[in-house]
This record gives structure tokens, C-alpha cells and sequence, in this order.
């Protein structure tokens, strides 16, 4: 392994031990939405169940919204002095995308076009059976696949975060007049943290790892 990417993984582990979740933040940090957008387009390289990439965002950085949000969020400050909030919401019609993002497989050479139309048709009649339940659940792991990308992303350009479950979906769909198709899933505060985050206690390795049985 060269030097060079010995210090990348230093730094990678930095990140992964400096991230905490922070809920108190300085109402006076502003990020610009061109960097809140790049930070965005970095986490899409998150892995997605048949690569479908169900997620969507909705950034609420107006004062007057977050205002909205604050009593759907159970009156959480950090919604308000936060610089923003993603809401991290998946879409139950995903699938219907397929075609579009393997024709870019096609264009990169990866598969042909015959082979592209005939897994796209089976992607469809699969996902397309689910149902929105079983839809939503598929949706649940990969949009925290990417909400935690996100976060780690966040923090290596030294910004904080929070995910937060604690909120109404219901209330939240109406206020911000969610289309039909998509599902509220976590909203992340992110801004700079009013003071120090600190660390919160984890189980030790032993304790939540087995391997290949469950029988001590």
C-alpha cells in the first residue's frame, strides 16, 4: 500500500470516529445550497437494491420551513438552528427508472441492449409485484445506506449531523405536500455544531458479533 493511500484511509478513519450526532448547532452557519448539492451528489454512489436508487430528497433550508417542520419534528431545536434539513424519502415507483439507468450501462459498454431490455422487464414485473409494504421496506435499507453515507460525507467537509426518526410522516406528507408515490423515511439536520460533540458508548465487538452460529 502506497503513503498516499495510507493517509486517505488515516483520514477515513477519522472521519468514522469523529462523526457524532450533534443536535445543537450554530443558527448563524449558513451552507450554501451549491455545497449542500455536492454533498448530495457525492452520497449517490450508495449502493441501492438492483441498483434502482429509490432515494429522493427534499432540502428544507428556509427559516420560514423549518419554522413548519419544527412542532412535525416533536419541536427538536436543532430543526431550526441547523443550517439544513434533508429529508431522505423513498419512492415506491423506483423500478420505473430502470430502463433509463441501464441504458447508461449500455452506453458504458457494460451489457447490450438486448441484455439491458430483458433484465429491465424482469425488474419491472418483480418490483412492480411487491406491493407498496414490501416496496417501502426494500426502500428502508437503501435509504440508510445513503443517509449514513451522507453523514460521513458531511463530516469529512466538517459539517455535523443528526438522523432523526422523531418525526410525524403523516403531518410531514401534508405539510410539504409529499407526492403519493414517495415515503418520508429519516430527516438529517446538518450544520456546524454549537459546541463539542461528544462520544456515546458502544457494545464491544464481542457482544454483537457471532460467527457461523447462533449457539455458544
Amino acid at each position: 500500500m502506497s503513503t498516499a493511500e495510507t493517509v486517505n484511509l488515516n483520514d477515513f478513519y477519522t472521519v468514522l470516529r469523529e462523526r457524532h450526532s450533534v443536535r445543537a448547532y450554530d443558527p448563524a452557519v449558513k451552507i450554501p445550497r451549491e455545497e449542500l448539492k455536492e454533498m448530495l451528489e457525492l452520497s449517490l454512489s450508495a449502493p441501492s437494491s438492483s441498483n434502482l436508487q429509490p432515494w429522493r430528497f427534499l432540502v428544507i433550508d428556509e427559516d420560514e420551513l423549518k419554522q413548519k417542520l419544527l412542532p412535525i419534528a416533536n419541536n427538536q431545536q436543532q430543526v431550526v438552528e441547523a443550517s439544513a434539513i434533508i429529508a431522505v424519502l423513498g419512492d415506491l415507483k423506483s423500478y420505473e427508472q430502470a430502463d433509463a439507468i441501464y441504458s447508461q450501462s449500455v452506453a458504458m459498454g457494460a451489457m447490450t441492449e438486448e441484455i439491458k431490455n430483458n433484465f429491465v422487464e424482469r425488474l419491472q414485473q418483480m418490483y412492480g409485484g411487491l406491493g407498496d409494504e414490501r416496496l417501502h421496506q426494500v426502500n428502508l435499507l437503501d435509504a440508510g445506506l445513503i443517509s449514513m453515507q451522507l453523514m460521513l460525507i458531511a463530516k469529512a467537509k466538517g459539517y455535523d449531523t443528526v438522523p432523526m426518526g422523531g418525526y410525524n410522516p403523516e403531518k410531514f406528507i401534508e405539510a410539504f405536500e409529499v407526492p403519493e408515490t414517495l415515503k418520508p423515511i429519516v430527516l438529517i439536520a446538518i450544520g456546524k455544531a454549537a459546541k463539542p460533540a461528544h462520544a456515546t458508548p458502544r457494545l464491544g465487538i464481542d457482544q454483537v458479533t457471532s460467527w457461523n452460529s447462533f449457539q455458544s
